[in-house]
């Protein structure tokens, strides 16, 4: 299936239809569990000696679907989906982190995940440190013995800031861990960081991949490529596991390693799985996500060429402006388009940003991204409220700054509406 170009994985890939029920569409299998043909089959597949369905907190055949999708889309070799991104987030450091490890992460990432990452990974033991990832020396003098992953986002949300991964990869693999890029706001159709050395990609699939807000999700998905073994660092992957007799992932599972304890440990014990009606409908949209990226790209640059251009605008962040600083770096990972989500910063500050919004027809005033219909947010009084002043600087969240989630309405109307408003 992966000798197919990316429109057409969109559409098929890890489903074929059952030969005796015929479905064109993905079933929802809206069940809780699934009856053993015997007992050896039931043993088999409790001790991992086969792969199969016990659960739908372990395995779901429409969350494999997307699991499968998700994994040749990135083009990895596997993919483990839970209820959220923060739950794929969380089970991602959960296979490689023990109490008292670090890891070391961008300071320019979502608001939620800094928060996530400082203060609810301190209950795990878990440390993280973050940085400037336009510092790639300051990057590499940071990692020490207990540093197990790199984590960035490929277009940081909101102030998107471009990660150079094929730069943090070369540092990631030097030190011997493996890099993790979320791509939630690039998606695979715009940025596929496995190509540029990547070892893990997340993604909220809530986001574009869905694309109509409609429901929650996260996937994981593994290059494949990242030798857990080289070092003594990743013994959750390369140790004897006592929940199954002994067994070690890495060298009874080589490349799926990561994706199967992901399944069997990740999700048995964390229980943070994707419901198969939103695993349907985020397969769903992922039939149209290259239609829909094109024109999100289309209408958000003609949206930031606008407001680069009005008077009442102090700075618009977009990477399909040559004005922006990531412009020559952000053309060498985005192809086909520079995504749909940017901000830009009212002169006359947070009372301006209130009023702006209050007076937005056609914008929904909420806190997500990637909807079909165009969104916006005042990142300093919400997503990035937890976040100290300092902290919403350097994410690109001041209190005079907005972000727009550009939609696919007629580029005419949305600019009637921001130009009304302004």
């Amino acid at each position: 299936m992966n000798n197919y170009n990316f429109d057409t994985l969109c559409l098929h890939a890890g489903y074929k239809p059952d030969e005796e029920i015929g479905s064109r569409q993905v079933p929802i299998y809206q069940n809780a569990s699934y009856i053993f043909k015997n007992s050896e089959k039931a043993r088999n597949l409790f001790a991992l000696k086969e792969f199969g369905y016990i659960y739908s907190r372990l395995t779901n055949p429409t969350v494999s679907v997307l699991q499968n999708r998700m994994a040749a889309l990135e083009g990895g070799v596997g993919a483990v989906c839970a209820s959220s991104g923060h739950a794929v987030q969380m089970l991602t450091f959960f296979n490689l982190l023990k109490s008292g490890d670090e890891f070391l992460a961008s300071d320019k990432l979502y608001g939620g995940t800094i928060n996530q990452f400082k203060n609810s990974f301190a209950q795990f033991g878990w440390k993280v440190k973050f940085t400037n990832f336009d510092d790639l020396q300051r990057v590499s003098a940071l990692i020490n013995s207990n540093t197990k992953a790199i984590f960035a986002e490929s277009l940081a949300n909101p102030g998107g800031n471009v990660s150079d991964i094929e730069a943090l990869a070369e540092i990631a693999h030097k030190h011997a861990i493996p890099l993790i890029i979320d791509n939630t706001m690039a998606t695979p159709y715009l940025c596929k960081p496995i190509d540029f050395g990547a070892d893990l990609v997340v993604n909220s699939t809530t986001k574009f991949l869905s694309g109509n807000g409609s429901s929650l999700g996260g996937a994981v998905v593994d290059s494949g490529n990242f030798d857990w073994a080289q070092n003594n660092k990743f013994t959750l992957l390369t140790e004897a596991d006592s929940s199954y007799h002994g067994l070690k992932f890495y060298e009874t599972f080589g490349n799926l390693a990561f994706t199967v304890r992901g399944i069997a440990i990740g999700l048995r014990d964390l229980g943070a799985c994707q419901s198969p009606m939103n695993a349907f409908l985020t397969l769903n949209g992922i039939e149209t996500l290259s239609l829909r990226m094109k024109k999100h790209c289309e209408n958000a640059q003609a949206v930031a060429e606008f407001l680069e251009n009005h008077k009442k605008v102090e700075w618009v962040s977009y990477l399909g402006l040559k004005s922006n600083k990531y412009h020559k770096i952000a053309s060498k990972y985005f192809k086909k388009g520079f995504g749909s989500v940017f901000t830009f910063a009212l002169k006359d500050g947070y009372t301006a940003c209130e009023e702006f919004i209050k007076k937005l027809n056609l914008f929904s005033h909420l806190a997500n991204i990637g909807d079909s219909k165009s969104l916006i947010i005042h990142p300093a009084s919400t997503t990035h409220a937890q976040l100290s002043e300092a902290e919403r600087e350097k994410a690109g969240a001041s209190s005079n700054v907005l972000r727009v989630s550009i939609g696919l309405e007629n580029i005419e109307d949305i600019i009637k509406d921001i130009k009304t408003a302004l």
